[in-house]
């Protein structure tokens, strides 16, 4: 195997993105939640978001052809997939008063551990921090809150992520601060 590269997502990867997003759910939920938590974050939390990947937000790391990990940050409002649509979505934060968002950050079981993830936060930070940004918000599921504790994310408040067939997550919000 060759060592991953990270690089902007593309519109191109957006269907290999979506394969790896239910596969990291598949493989790494089992170990937070139960079958039918895991059943549906592989449903609902699963839908690539490609204003992400339109807006260059959003990073993958590949791997001898394959995605294998995928992250990003936002300067809309949307917090997370699951959320559902709301008219704000797309509407543009303003950096100075609201902070950006870190969003979708999925790795494959196989490659877990390997400083993937950490990697993809790192260029969050950097993309935000040049963008003006003074915070980055988040909200964890179960599996990517040591992750994000270890990066230096704080917790703010556990909470219970609703999902569309009436399901709940365990999640956790998050913020880091981006100001020296």
């Amino acid at each position: 195997m060759s060592e991953p590269t990270l690089r902007p997502a593309r519109r191109v990867d957006v269907p290999a993105i979506a394969v790896l997003m239910r596969q990291s759910v598949l493989d790494v939920f089992p170990h937070f939640h139960n079958e039918s938590e895991t059943a549906a974050a592989a449903r609902y939390l699963t839908e690539p978001d490609t204003v992400l990947v339109d807006d260059g937000t959003y990073f993958v790391h590949e791997a001898d052809g394959q995605v294998v990990a995928c992250g990003g940050w936002s300067k809309r409002d949307k917090l997370y997939t699951g959320s559902g649509a709301a008219p704000a979505d797309d509407r543009l934060l303003d950096p100075a008063t609201e902070p950006a968002r870190v969003r979708a950050m999925f790795v494959h079981g196989a490659w877990t551990r390997r400083g993937l993830g950490r990697a993809i936060l790192a260029r969050c930070v950097e993309a935000a921090r040049a963008e003006g940004f003074r915070s980055l918000v988040l909200m964890a599921t179960l599996p990517g809150v040591p992750l994000y504790r270890a990066f230096g994310f704080r917790e703010v408040a556990g909470t219970q992520v609703p999902l569309p067939d009436g399901s709940f997550l365990g999640g956790m919000h998050m913020e880091y601060p981006l100001e020296a």
